[in-house]
């Protein structure tokens, strides 16, 4: 008998997989993409008159009743309530007047391929109206609002409605930088450092290379520039920075990527008062105003390495030097403690709720310069090498 011839099932080759390609979007695209919602809002309104509708736009409630906190991923999350501005709303028609002013302008630089300051925005939309009395804007603190606003409506940045604020900050450490072409050596940087720019994305600031171990951001332009005459950054290796205060977003930005893309660790010091806590709360998990870009600017890993309020018995500071709670801080601080982020983290009890009690409870607050009082290098020579050596942080 003969054998049954076999025939072996041919298996189909399977095509090559592909890496799919993200596409990078660069300044110009994000700008078009803007573009393209700007005009998508005006239609909006238009088509909203044609119909002899109110006219109106949806403003996403930047407040603490809109956010929440994402414990997992450590940031303040923004939810989903909104308020609609309208045009016949007498409590709201001048906003919403101004609210498409500023939109109209930014419109007008996207489209000349041009960039410009906030503050220059605000001169541009500021004018009498005709027949009356009454100005689009007064003052700047109107405006500015209303550029985060729409930051938020069209889910766009500021920089990319080609608006930029004037550089507040400075930096100096061992790291080499591009600044929009030019190559510049931050540790040679003089007694004024390095002004940090409001724009300090990828495509304006990159990092060629550098020593630094960690970063410090140091609540006081003051303060710091103690840290960068003593040379703190070379003793220890690490980028010294500042903004003025409250850190404007150029600074955490620019911070946010050391940490993310250099993998540096981030302390913040700041004062031992409700502010100082605030400050460090909105570098950790971002703030209430602007939660919409916490994933881009919040660092949940920062560390806070002081002002502690149990230094003052740590580093025998006298009391001479401390300043009394007034009724501004103790309403601040317990403020504070109610945020749902100060409660709890993965089941305990924040250490550093622990720290905001104790200040209360002393009753006073202390300042950095507060460490003047023992050596004016005492902060820069004592306090802060002997934290970093045994870890006296917070994180």
């Amino acid at each position: 008998m003969a054998k049954k011839k076999v025939t072996k099932k041919k298996t189909a080759k399977k095509a090559p997989t592909r890496k799919k390609v993200v596409k990078r979007r660069t300044p110009a695209t994000k700008r078009k993409d803007t573009a393209t919602k700007l005009n998508e809002l005006a239609h909006a309104v238009a088509d909203q008159v044609e119909d002899g509708k109110d006219p109106g736009v949806a403003i996403p409630t930047r407040a603490l009743s809109n956010v929440s906190f994402d414990q997992k991923a450590g940031l303040i999350r923004m939810g989903d309530n909104a308020q609609r501005r309208s045009f016949f709303n007498l409590g709201q028609a001048k906003k919403f007047m101004q609210t498409m002013l500023v939109a109209s302008g930014s419109n007008a630089l996207i489209r000349q391929a041009k960039t410009t300051s906030i503050r220059d925005l605000f001169y541009h939309c500021k004018h009498t109206i005709a027949g009356t009395r009454e100005n689009t804007f007064d003052e700047q603190s109107e405006s500015d609002p209303i550029i985060e606003d729409l930051e938020v409506t069209l889910g766009s940045l500021r920089e990319e409605l080609g608006l930029f604020a004037e550089p507040k900050g400075a930096m100096v450490g061992p790291m080499t930088i591009v600044d929009n072409g030019d190559v510049i050596d931050l540790s040679k940087m003089g007694s004024g450092g390095w002004a940090v720019p409001s724009i300090v994305e990828d495509h304006v600031i990159q990092f060629k290379r550098g020593s630094a171990k960690f970063v410090l951001l140091i609540e006081k332009g003051a303060v710091w520039r103690r840290f960068s005459e003593d040379r703190f950054w070379e003793k220890h290796k690490c980028m010294i920075i500042h903004g003025g205060g409250q850190p404007p977003r150029g600074v955490r930005r620019l911070i946010w990527r050391m940490h993310n893309e250099l993998k540096l660790p981030v302390y913040v010091l700041v004062d031992n008062d409700p502010w100082g806590y605030y400050i460090y709360s909105v570098v950790k998990q971002g703030s209430i105003n602007l939660a919409f870009e916490s994933q881009r600017m919040a660092i949940p890993d920062a560390r806070f390495i002081g002002m502690s309020s149990y230094d003052m018995e740590r580093f025998e500071i006298p009391k001479a030097v401390t300043i009394n709670l007034n009724d501004q801080d103790i309403r601040r601080a317990r403020e504070i403690l109610n945020y749902p982020w100060f409660q709890k983290k993965q089941g305990r009890t924040y250490p550093w709720r622990n720290e905001i009690n104790h200040m209360l409870k002393l009753g006073v607050k202390l300042e950095l310069e507060a460490l003047s009082n023992k050596d004016f290098s005492f902060i820069t020579e004592h306090y802060l090498p002997r934290k970093l050596k045994d870890k006296q942080w917070l994180d």
